[in-house]
């Protein structure tokens, strides 16, 4: 070899190894450097959507994150759409999952979708979202005790209004029927909030939705609740009584929370863990928590995955009473 051609290869392995270390030696860039979305496995208007909205808000409004929050409402399979997609971003530390736990462990639990817990990474956890047992103002049903003596006379011909056949509304529904022995039929709708309109126009006769979905019509006195599925009275409607002072053991409420894709990075997760507690604390969520009755209760990231597990092993008799269990 020549000079002049080993002068050149001495060169180019010279400017490969700059290239080299300067890509080892730049500074990674901060988290987050670009837009996030955070995905809704409901239709804009239910308490899923709603949940995320007002926190995304907070975040930004208060400057906790700098980056645009986006909001992408991915509805259908009764959340399998918006839970695949999660799935399918593993690592991705520009995704975050908004949690209704009703939803996600009913999902989780079918074998042969493949959504099992390990394709998350649980976040934070906000506050149970109570179910309610809500008529329209003009329902024949006064009272608990009218709807379910007219269910027991007439088995199956009394409609109730879920947003999703393994969601927390169809749970307080199967928990219903069990405690009482009263037999109904269930629709399902996108979210929360076409269940409600769904009462609101007489084309079912009942929701046992989310009390944030209806708070609205609530106060407007167009909906009318007949007893909350909380272990006490809430303080923001201490009128109305719960259904275990109404002869059932009936307890039960959707989680409200977030997480992150699988496999992420840990310190981008971190990250978002504290952003969020930050949001928990502010005023802004304090307030929207107590209008639209909310039970407070923060868990962190490693609380939020334990309790989901717990959860989950609970969910089994249900899921399997009403064929939505496990699935070769």
């Amino acid at each position: 070899m020549n000079a002049r051609n080993r002068s050149l290869n001495f060169n180019r392995l010279l400017a490969g190894a700059v290239t080299l270390f300067a890509a080892f030696a730049a500074p990674a860039q901060p988290y987050p450097s670009k837009a996030i979305e955070f995905v809704v496995h409901t239709a804009p208007g239910g308490g899923t959507d709603l949940f995320a909205r007002v926190v995304t808000d907070i975040l930004q409004k208060e400057k906790i994150v700098s980056q645009p929050l986006l909001v992408a409402n991915r509805t259908g399979g009764g959340g399998a759409v918006a839970f695949s997609h999660i799935k399918t971003r593993r690592g991705d530390p520009y995704t975050v999952l908004t949690v209704a736990t009703g939803s996600l462990l009913t999902n989780a639990a079918r074998q042969d979708l493949g959504l099992g817990l390990d394709n998350y990474t649980p976040l934070a956890f906000f506050a149970v979202d109570p179910q309610a047992i809500m008529v329209s103002a003009e329902s024949r049903f006064a009272t608990f005790k009218d709807l379910i003596e007219a269910a027991r006379k007439q088995p199956d011909t009394i409609i109730c209004a879920v947003t999703s056949p393994g969601g927390s509304g169809r749970l307080a529904l199967y928990m219903l029927e069990k405690a009482t022995g009263a037999k109904f039929k269930f629709v399902a709708f996108k979210g929360g909030g076409d269940a409600v309109l769904a009462v609101l126009g007489g084309h079912v006769q009942f929701t046992t939705e989310n009390v944030s979905e209806a708070f609205a019509s609530i106060e407007a006195k167009t909906i009318r609740v007949l007893g909350m599925t909380t272990a006490k009275r809430l303080p923001q409607m201490p009128d109305i009584p719960t259904l275990i002072e109404l002869g059932t053991q009936l307890q039960v409420g959707t989680g409200r929370g977030f997480a992150m894709p699988a496999g992420v990075p840990k310190e981008n997760a971190a990250f978002m863990e504290a952003a969020l507690e930050k949001a928990y604390k502010s005023r802004a969520w304090q307030e929207f928590s107590y209008k639209n009755v909310f039970e407070d209760r923060w868990l962190n990231s490693a609380q939020f995955a334990t309790y989901l597990t717990q959860r989950q092993a609970e969910m089994q008799d249900f899921l399997q009473s009403v064929g939505l269990g496990a699935k070769p």
